[in-house]
């Protein structure tokens, strides 16, 4: 108790230091060659290391805050992912999607299992920004719904991921890529859940067809929905349904 206590107590000088320590010079490499840095500094440093470095830091609002304050992506990562789940308020979250910038945050803020998808409030959340008209809420909705959808909740239902579904099917075609690339993660969760919102998720994956998503130079496959939503594993899985 006493090992976690101390570790819980770390200060936002400390983190720096953690943060100095595991710095990666290929990363910053990449970070300079980036078109839109929201005016941030980075440590070069990814998403793994950032995880491992947070379950080192322990949970602790007061410092999440102010590393969220910092203009520092990697100490701002670290302050979603070292936040306090109970203790995260909807003005507190409204007032940081706000802060998003060009968009770099938005996986760690609204899934990669981070600290909003855990608060109490997150399944309304969700509800209430795939109605807004506000795109970065948007985007963070799909977020949230990849990670409730990994979810038990009796909240969460059939229905409520087949409304998903169908909003998306209504509106993909007038999607920008960033919407659409957090709509088609959303579609995948979604359809491993079970075989009828799997076939509904196949069928709208079908009609998206896989998604280019290569910016800043880089070579990645185009993100295919279809193919993730008829993998051996699922075809496995709903044999029997």
């Amino acid at each position: 108790t006493q090992h976690r206590k101390r570790r819980a107590d770390m200060n936002k000088a400390e983190v720096f230091d953690l943060l100095e320590q595991n710095r990666n010079q290929r990363g910053i490499d990449n970070w300079h060659k980036m078109k839109d840095t929201g005016g941030l500094t980075s440590f070069g440093i990814g998403l793994t290391v950032h995880r491992k470095l947070a379950k080192q830091i322990g949970r602790d609002h007061e410092l999440a805050l102010e590393l969220w304050a910092s203009d520092n992506y990697d100490a701002k990562v670290m302050g979603l992912l070292i936040d306090e789940p109970k203790k995260l308020t909807i003005e507190q979250v409204e007032s940081q999607v706000e802060e998003l910038g060009p968009g770099l945050l938005t996986h760690v803020f609204a899934s990669c299992d981070a600290t909003l998808a855990k608060a109490p409030f997150a399944f309304e959340l969700a509800q209430s920004w795939l109605e807004s008209t506000d795109l970065m809420r948007q985007r963070c909705a799909y977020g949230l719904i990849y990670e409730l959808s990994k979810k038990n909740n009796k909240r969460y239902t059939d229905e409520f991921f087949l409304s998903v579904i169908e909003g998306i099917k209504q509106s993909y075609e007038s999607a920008p890529k960033s919407k659409l690339l957090a709509m088609g993660a959303a579609l995948v969760a979604i359809g491993k859940r079970n075989i009828e919102l799997n076939r509904a998720a196949l069928s709208v994956a079908k009609g998206i067809g896989p998604i280019d998503f290569n910016e800043d130079g880089k070579k990645c496959d185009p993100f295919d929905m279809e193919k993730h939503l008829t993998s051996d594993y699922l075809t496995k899985k709903f044999a029997n349904s």
